[in-house]
């Protein structure tokens, strides 16, 4: 209303030519889009922008004037937060839950396709119905927040894991349509169907972001490609978490690509002690040249390879 009133007053006597509204720059665009009360921080690496987005703050919103923070790190901005990291995770095929769970993302040219897999993890002493619930709830809190991300529009098929129960599927309907209440684009999100695919459609609201994450692999000559190299140490973190939390295992043996040996293993406060202060369990991490470069295995106590 403010703005509204300037430019009023501005029109009443303006000779042309004179700008008497202007639109706002794609940073006071983003706090206008996106800035709500569970904002407790923003980090700028330019002090001048800092300084802009603070009195942009004071107008629109005076309490969180004081979370803006000048970052002045020597690392990249976006490594030092992990963004980068994310957006690698965020927009390639696979993407990983905290779970251990994952989801694969498809574009053909009429849909987008999203397969639920529930990966090697088990929902221990719960039922398969529970666990499968359970992990399709993520699934769709995370799949929510993939459709913002990417500006993903048009239809988009789900393929939940299946549910037996009708109340199982009716509760997750209702919490894939809580999560997409937030969605300010528009949006219809039909019930289960029989085979347990929900479909939905979503406004386009501007051209898809697309981000190509995969790597070339080293191992195949610039022929192939292969996931994100950063992700695997997730990965194996999973996998060994599972391992020692779910399945009680110890002495177990970790056998990677020597690179992948040095950045787990280097250091006072290396991965590898971070482990065993995680779990009270030593990971031996054993480097191999003839391992591919995002391969690895683990062994047993008896030196038996564990499925993983």
């Amino acid at each position: 209303m403010q703005r509204w009133d300037t430019m009023f007053r501005n029109l009443h006597n303006a000779q042309p030519p004179k700008k008497v509204l202007g639109e706002v720059d794609r940073t006071n665009a983003v706090l206008r889009d996106v800035l709500n009360k569970s904002f407790t921080s923003i980090h700028v690496d330019d002090e001048l922008l800092a300084d802009e987005i603070r009195s942009t703050l004071e107008k629109i919103a005076p309490e969180k004037a004081g979370i803006v923070k000048h970052y002045k790190g020597k690392l990249d901005i976006f490594d030092n937060f992990g963004v980068n990291k994310q957006i690698k995770q965020a927009f390639g095929k696979q993407v990983m839950l905290s779970s251990g769970a994952y989801l694969i993302i498809e574009k053909t040219e009429a849909m987008h396709v999203i397969d639920v897999n529930s990966g090697s993890r088990k929902g221990g002493n719960q039922a398969q119905e529970k666990n499968a619930l359970d992990i399709n709830i993520e699934a769709a809190n995370e799949i929510v927040r993939l459709l913002r991300l990417r500006d993903m529009g048009g239809i988009i098929c789900v393929d939940f894991i299946d549910l037996y129960e009708p109340e199982n599927r009716r509760l997750l309907h209702k919490a894939l349509k809580d999560a997409m209440e937030e969605d300010k684009a528009k949006h219809n999100v039909l019930p289960p169907s029989r085979f347990g695919v929900i479909e939905m459609t979503r406004q386009r609201v501007r051209p898809e972001t697309e981000i190509d994450t995969s790597e070339s692999c080293p191992t195949c000559k610039g022929t192939g490609e292969v996931q994100a190299a950063v992700l695997i140490i997730d990965e194996i973190e999973n996998v060994l978490n599972y391992l020692h939390r779910d399945k009680g295992m110890s002495g177990l043996t970790l056998n990677v690509h020597p690179f992948i040996h040095a950045y787990l293993t280097k250091g006072f406060k290396s991965i590898q002690r971070k482990w065993w202060w995680r779990w009270k369990k030593w990971v031996k991490v054993q480097p191999e040249d003839a391992m591919q470069y995002l391969a690895y295995t683990v062994h047993d106590g008896a030196g038996n390879e564990v499925p993983v």
